[in-house]
């Protein structure tokens, strides 16, 4: 038995069955052993998942063009680009390097920063920016910041879908959500349901302090659609994510706050194609339909409430701009480039090959969602 199967399975016998978002987040983030914690496991053709920064170059330096006209509006003296969850620092090298090219006074303006609460993964970071001796800077909480927050841009690239989520099953009979567990029998790692009880007010949960699930964390729901929903109808709820985006909305005290990820809005969750619900493992690119498997050797993603953000960011104290599909957000981002060329640089066949693969509607350009929020 591995180490961390080890470790959950000490959890699971000293506190019962766990809620899947906790064995979610051993599983991924477990220090040393997780897999997030393993260079092996980093974007790339090589690796499990294939990001836009895997395309090349454009992503990023079309995110850094967009950045610098948002900060020239703001009229800021200085700023900061902070980016959450920067991976191996490739697109933090990809952003540096086009202002470093092509906006050096705004350069002498910014100061980057990555909030990454990994050391393991920080550590990577910065011996792959190093070479580029820009203003770099590493936190590894949002209370870690310095006192005034943020005034520019908080960003993110595929980070959202990778925390930890619970996940709920609707029990028709009773009308109310349950929630499944993760329990270890003969060996194995097993699904557990936390029965149901008629009687109970709010979610039947396991109901533990690191990962305990509440009524304000469930699907809200017109009584039609609760009328016909099947029973078992399983779905996710990621408390994990709206409390990141509701920070990140707190320490920006001006500019923008904007995520690229997988994800639906509320309504797009209850379909009949998504009755399983959108948690998916991956190892070697290929889907894996076993989540409690290869623990700590497979990702495991679940897609990104996009209402649940837009409505955590709006109470405090943002304005939407809008939620995008990737191609239409890159798109018009590639449009103001293209006639500022001088700007941001010609535009080779190579950024257009790299622009069609971003943008294309079977792959990157519909998958991704980005939502944008201003102060």
């Amino acid at each position: 038995m591995s180490k961390l199967r080890e470790i959950i399975r000490r959890e699971i016998e000293d506190c019962g069955a766990i809620p899947f978002a906790r064995f979610m987040e051993l599983s991924l983030y477990c220090l040393e052993f997780g897999y997030y914690e393993r260079l092996a496991n980093t974007p790339g053709k090589g690796g499990d998942f294939y990001t836009s920064v895997s395309v090349g170059s454009l992503f990023g330096e079309l995110l850094a063009f967009q950045f610098a006209g948002w900060v020239e509006k703001t009229g800021l003296d200085r700023f900061q680009l902070l980016e959450a969850g920067s991976a191996d620092g490739r697109l933090a090298a990809d952003i540096l390097n086009w202002f470093k090219s092509r906006q050096p006074h705004l350069l002498e303006r910014m100061e980057y920063w990555i909030l990454e609460p990994s050391l393991a993964r920080s550590e990577w970071q910065k011996k792959n920016l190093e070479p580029l001796a820009a203003p770099v800077r590493w936190f590894d909480s949002w209370d870690k910041l310095p006192t005034g927050g943020v005034r520019g841009v908080i960003f993110s690239n595929e980070l959202l879908d990778a925390m930890p989520a619970h996940r709920i099953g609707w029990n028709a009979q009773i009308r109310n959500w349950f929630e499944w567990g993760v329990g270890f029998e003969a060996e194995n790692f097993v699904w557990i349901r936390r029965l149901s009880d008629a009687k109970h007010q709010g979610p039947v949960a396991f109901d533990t302090p690191r990962s305990a699930l509440r009524s304000r964390h469930l699907p809200t729901l017109p009584a039609e659609l609760l009328a016909v929903l099947p029973d078992g109808f399983t779905t996710e709820a990621s408390p994990a994510a709206v409390e990141w985006w509701r920070q990140a909305a707190t320490v920006l005290n001006e500019g923008t706050l904007l995520t690229f990820d997988y994800g639906l809005t509320a309504e797009e969750f209850f379909v009949p194609h998504r009755a399983k619900g959108t948690l998916r493992a991956y190892h070697g690119h290929r889907p894996n339909d076993d989540l409690l498997a290869n623990v700590g050797e497979q990702d495991l993603t679940a897609h990104v409430n996009f209402t649940a953000l837009q409505s955590a960011g709006e109470s405090a104290g943002l304005k939407t701009e809008g939620l995008f599909s990737q191609a239409e957000f890159l798109t018009r981002v590639a449009e103001s480039a293209w006639h500022a060329q001088s700007a941001f640089g010609g535009w080779t066949a190579g950024r257009t090959r790299q622009f069609q693969t971003l943008t294309h509607p079977e792959h990157l350009g519909r998958r991704f969602k980005v939502l944008v929020q201003h102060r």
